[in-house]
């Protein structure tokens, strides 16, 4: 859509510093959008809000074109429908500023109503400040949760239209400041939120906003991009594990992803355990198979791990989906075989009715498991587990039609070339469980989507310390210089000769003598012709290459040709008559003798040349 050109006049814009507030309605629901397609466009043009937007504080109105809301305290327009993919483009330009640490951008995820909580992602007129640019929450308490700030390249200053775009993937936030990504983050969503607009202190307007709905994310990582961290049955290394301790402590951690087990208890209740039995991490004893929800659910989870957990309990799938999908990490769910066809039917239906099947990954050692999720429900993205590593990765992959393969890191590590191939298929790689820097060094190398460790928050520090790791030096360019034969020297042409070069950060060099490849050491000029040769050096390295040349002049002298003509085949008379006519530089009577006593003709051809020379 064309940016429209649109300014303030000062009349127009007095005239919107005395707006009032606008009271709209909410739109009717539309059609469930599909990728590509555009949700809301709008220009403003025909100087009317937009019939659906909701002017939820502040006082907006629309002038010479533009959405325009000036003054007071965090000004809100809500407009749109739920969407879980989608990307908000629009022309954000502060008109007046009350000072510097005011903010305006976009509505992530808030109630229609604009009641707290909701996310949002803003921007300053100062946006190259550490600060400059947000994704923020405004808390259910009216506080301010800030987790993740960076700068913009420019300022957004006053008066000039910053181009913003937010695209929202599930969790995942990125946000676009005149086309140049400048910021990533996760949020917490709704089941109802909606988009909108926003401003503090400010008058703002905007223009050209559009949303639509775009492609969920994938699990495979672009290339140079850091591997997802998954909590590894929360974050086990300080909470006991699969508890709902675990899960938020792992959310909180900043983990991608939670990682959990599900079995079926024996009256049909999907529970939160990893062991097929309870004996190691619950006072009780027996299968988890064997015992009925309420008898799981009421065991102790904690204790063993401390005492100051003794109030965890085993938790339900439905308690675990709850926690999960209120936070900001997406559920790595592995189904403990083997469970029957119907067994597999109740997980999924539960993350499905928890609004969570665009959040969770099911995945299982056991292939049956995937053959029943997959018949059940094909929308929900599966994942294989692997101790040990199939002979063709691939096309296991492809017949069980998962989207991960998760193996091991022992595993992987004696083949990490099918890192690449699953990637070349679209398959992701998660790989379980590395806890210690040099894994996590080798595994991000390599090149895998994700990293499944107990040590979750030790890993994102880990991981953004090499983010932030200053990059390389770039490799030095290489220097050459031909040093032999030397720049405008000259050469008799019975003589031999040096040629060389000299470089510095070069790993391959070549000379070439009139374009013709030689190798550096002593040369004959006798091959040469008379006149001037070029001798050439390319060096090359990791930082580039460079390129010299030496220009020489291939030259004779009386007493070079004096050597030639005694190693001519020729009579001692014969001889004796050419250097006494060399002698007397006669070079007319020595061309005369050449002629008629020199037999081979390539001889007695290179030597007429060399009395043309010197006879000038």
């Amino acid at each position: 859509m064309p940016r429209s050109p649109h300014r303030l006049t000062a009349g127009a814009l007095a005239a919107l510093l005395g707006a009032s507030t606008l009271g709209l309605g909410l739109a009717a629901p539309t059609a469930q959008a599909a990728p590509g397609d555009v949700v809301i466009s709008e220009n403003f043009d025909d100087g009317q809000v937009p019939a659906g937007w909701r002017a939820v504080s502040g006082p907006w109105s629309v002038v010479d074109g533009r959405l325009v809301v000036s003054g007071g305290q965090i000004s809100r327009m809500t407009f749109g429908e739920n969407l879980t993919n989608y990307r908000l483009d629009a022309d954000v330009r502060f008109e007046q500023v009350a000072n510097a640490t005011r903010w305006a951008g976009v509505l992530v995820d808030a109630p229609a109503d604009g009641a707290v909580p909701w996310w949002q992602a803003v921007m300053r007129t100062t946006s190259t400040a550490a600060n400059g640019i947000e994704i923020a929450q405004r808390t259910p308490s009216n506080g301010w949760n800030v987790p993740f700030t960076a700068s913009a390249p420019t300022d957004a200053g006053v008066g000039r239209d910053v181009a913003v775009s937010i695209e929202v993937r599930g969790t995942q936030v990125r946000w676009f400041f005149d086309g140049a990504p400048v910021l990533e983050g996760r949020v917490q969503r709704t089941a109802d939120g909606v988009q909108g607009l926003v401003a503090d202190g400010s008058t703002v307007s905007f223009d050209n906003v559009v949303v639509t709905e775009i492609e969920p994310a994938t699990l495979n990582q672009g290339d140079g991009e850091l591997p997802a961290i998954a909590a590894h049955r929360g974050y086990s290394a300080v909470n006991p594990e699969n508890t709902l301790a675990a899960l938020v402590a792992g959310a909180r951690a900043g983990a991608a992803w939670v990682e959990t087990d599900v079995h079926t208890s024996a009256d049909g209740v999907p529970v939160i355990m990893h062991d097929d039995t309870v004996d190691r991490t619950t006072p009780g004893s027996g299968r988890a198979s064997g015992l009925t929800g309420p008898a799981l659910t009421g065991l102790d989870a904690g204790s063993w791990f401390d005492a100051a957990f003794a109030a965890q309990r085993v938790p339900t799938l439905d308690e675990a989906l709850e926690v999960t999908a209120r936070s900001t990490s997406d559920l790595l769910l592995e189904i403990k075989g083997p469970e029957t066809p119907a067994e597999v039917a109740r997980t999924l239906d539960a993350v499905r009715a928890a609004g969570m099947a665009d959040r969770t990954l099911v995945q299982s050692f056991d292939e049956a498991v995937l053959r029943a999720a997959r018949a059940h429900d094909p929308s929900i993205r599966l994942g294989l587990l692997r101790g040990q590593l199939d002979a063709d990765p691939v096309a296991v992959s492809r017949d069980l039609g998962v989207v991960a393969y998760n193996p091991s890191f022992g595993a992987l590590r004696n083949r990490p070339s099918l890192v690449g191939e699953l990637n070349a298929a679209g398959v992701a790689v998660f790989a379980w469980t590395a806890d210690a820097a040099t894994d996590w060094a080798w595994l991000t190398d390599a090149g895998v989507d994700g990293i499944i460790t107990n040590r979750p928050g030790a890993l994102g520090g880990w991981l953004t310390a090499r983010e932030q790791a200053p990059a390389p030096a770039p490799a030095p360019a290489p220097t050459v210089t031909v040093v032999a034969p030397a720049d405008g020297s000259t050469v008799e042409r019975g003589e031999r000769f040096a040629v060389a070069a000299s470089t510095t950060d070069a790993t391959d060099v070549t000379v070439t003598l009139d374009g013709a490849a030689v190798t550096s050491g002593s040369i004959e000029a006798s091959a040469l012709t008379l006149g001037r040769h070029t001798v050439t050096a390319t060096a090359s390295g990791a930082g580039g290459t460079a390129t010299a040349s030496s220009t020489f002049e291939v030259v004779v002298t009386a007493e070079g040709l004096r050597g030639r003509l005694i190693a001519a085949d020729v009579s001692l008379g014969q001889l004796q008559q050419m250097l006494t006519a060399v002698q007397k530089e006669d070079w007319g009577r020595l061309r005369n003798a050449v002629v008629r006593h020199v037999a081979d003709a390539a001889t007695r051809a290179r030597l007429l040349e060399e009395i043309d020379a010197l006879a000038g």
